[in-house]
């Protein structure tokens, strides 16, 4: 018979005791799942792209009204040439909300279609802190690439509208609020469609809804309440998000407001970010209790 072995018990309780720490001790904090989350960001081919595509949008359109354009006798005025200014630096935010309305989908639902998401998870047992991290890279991003890129908009637009006599005064609250309300504008649509990515988990269908909600869901609602001579329902559509979120860039020329229900920067943001908050807030309950 074989002598029977000698366990180095030390050795095994160092083992234990190190497995007790790693188990106990090993905690993702937000900021872990922040820069995890910025990693697989800026990894994504899809996130170069989109942002690509917006500043050549903002840009592009800014440099090349601000060439185009021709100051008439009323722009001359210190208030015309502000909202000069103000309309050439924001009309690219009706292209660059559909652009971030896809990525933001793309983010969440790209995870799902590779499996990533169960890593993710995994991670993160308790979900609502990683989903809480990808939302705020996405967020953060996305409003800086548009601030950057509407403020060097600005400046050349007016540089080339100041060599046609266009002098706008940059540091009056009409002129600046609109412009950083752009950025925000695209950045809330970029969660709100976050928020529909998660909910659906489909790539397809989450760009569908998104798209659907920015651009057929109003000229539906305005047919029907034209054909059905309901009034009310062209209220109604101030209230989607596209309309509420574009009161963020509206030049307010300090003119009386017209009569019948209007929202202002203040009241259209409002409404748009409890949209956002709404969405995000069911879709996260969701993906806390489902399985993925």
């Amino acid at each position: 018979m074989s002598a029977p072995q000698k366990t180095d018990q030390p050795t095994a309780q160092q083992h234990r005791h190190r497995g007790d720490l790693s188990s106990r001790d090993v905690h993702l904090g937000y900021t872990r799942l922040v820069r995890s989350e910025w990693i697989k960001f800026r990894s994504i081919r899809s996130t170069f792209w989109c942002y690509a595509v917006i500043a050549v949008l903002t840009l592009g359109l800014a440099v090349l009204l601000g060439s185009v354009s021709e100051p008439s006798g009323a722009e001359q005025t210190a208030v015309g040439a502000n909202a000069t200014i103000v309309s050439i630096n924001t009309v690219s935010v009706y292209l660059t909300a559909l652009v971030v309305g896809v990525l933001g989908v793309l983010i969440i639902t790209g995870e799902y279609a590779t499996g990533q998401i169960r890593s993710t998870f995994t991670a993160d047992p308790g979900r609502i802190g990683v989903l809480l991290a990808k939302a705020t890279v996405l967020a953060v991003t996305t409003f800086v690439v548009s601030a950057v890129a509407n403020w060097i908009g600005v400046a050349i637009s007016t540089a080339l509208q100041a060599g046609k006599g266009l002098e706008p005064d940059l540091a009056d609250p009409s002129v600046w609020m609109p412009i950083v309300g752009a950025s925000i504008d695209v950045t809330l649509l970029a969660l709100l469609a976050f928020g529909i990515g998660l909910l659906v988990r489909s790539s397809a269908g989450g760009i569908a809804i998104t798209l659907g909600i920015l651009l057929v869901l109003p000229v539906v609602i305005s047919l029907v309440a034209g054909l059905a001579n309901l009034d009310w329902l062209n209220d109604v559509t101030k209230f989607l998000p596209d309309a509420a979120g574009a009161n963020l860039y509206q030049f307010d020329s300090g003119a009386p407001a017209p009569k019948g229900l209007t929202l202002n920067g203040w009241s259209g943001g409002g409404v748009l970010l409890a949209e956002v908050l709404v969405v995000n807030a069911f879709a996260m309950i969701v993906a806390k209790r489902r399985d993925v």
